[in-house]
């Protein structure tokens, strides 16, 4: 965990996914793929806690990071998911820098912030000294998802957050908050551009969702390093249809 951290501020180019099945079996998988993470999507598939906590216990059994997009931003969502073990969280719709640090601020131990209990998964199941769990535990990846209008017009001050560790662009909801159905125009591009030099003014890395590498090669010069590609569903569908039209083809 602490690698992926550092990789990830060091600007290293890192490739994950979404993970849409609420499944053990599909972490075991994907920490066999070559991956460097993946996202347990918890805002638009169907984990619950007990599914969050099962997951991301594999994932630590096997050093392979996970993280969690949380559905909200509030203190009992965020405490749940970083007790359980992940390794960060990414939470959805950050549209202010007063938001960005009140989320900053549930994450972390200390001054009214996220409950300390010595019993949970983070901390090593109460045989971890105090010291150490604070020093470890208590400094999780925390990334902002951008993908609204107003989260825009806020990145300067949601980038320059402390507490904040990375900023997510959400290209399709930014696309429909512009009032598109695309994610092609123009309004997305120079959205794109504008979070991207406030991710460079401040050293924060700069993450984004791309369905495939060409994909993330195009939208490389925007100054992103981390890339969110796709899904397993996504894969799966892939790989389906290859097959399924190969085979047609025999005929």
């Amino acid at each position: 965990m602490t690698e992926f951290r550092t990789k990830m501020e060091a600007g290293a180019l890192l490739a994950g996914t979404f993970l849409k099945t609420p499944a053990i079996e599909m972490v075991e998988v994907m920490a066999l793929s070559g991956l460097d993470f993946v996202c347990l999507d918890a805002e638009h598939a169907p984990f619950d806690r007990g599914r969050i906590d099962a997951c991301l216990a594999v994932g630590r059994a096997l050093g392979f990071p996970c993280l969690v997009r949380v559905p909200d931003a509030s203190p009992p969502t965020l405490m749940q998911a970083l007790d359980a073990g992940a390794a960060g969280v990414v939470v959805p719709h950050v549209d202010s820098a007063e938001k960005a640090a009140a989320i900053a601020k549930a994450c972390r131990y200390g001054g009214g912030g996220r409950g300390y209990a010595g019993s949970t998964r983070s901390a090593g199941y109460g045989t971890q000294a105090m010291s150490t769990v604070l020093g470890s535990s208590g400094e999780p990846i925390v990334i902002a998802q951008i993908e609204d209008a107003e989260g825009v017009e806020a990145c300067e001050g949601i980038a320059a957050t402390d507490g904040i560790d990375g900023v997510f662009l959400g290209p399709a909801d930014l696309s429909v908050s512009y009032g598109k159905t695309d994610q092609t125009s123009d309004e997305l591009m120079a959205a794109i551009a504008r979070v991207g030099e406030a991710c460079a003014a401040t050293g924060k890395p700069y993450m984004t969702f791309a369905a495939n590498a060409e994909k993330a090669a195009a939208w490389r010069r925007y100054g992103f390093t981390v890339f969110f590609v796709a899904s397993e569903h996504a894969w799966m569908l892939q790989g389906a249809r290859a097959t399924a039209e190969g085979i047609g083809a025999l005929d």
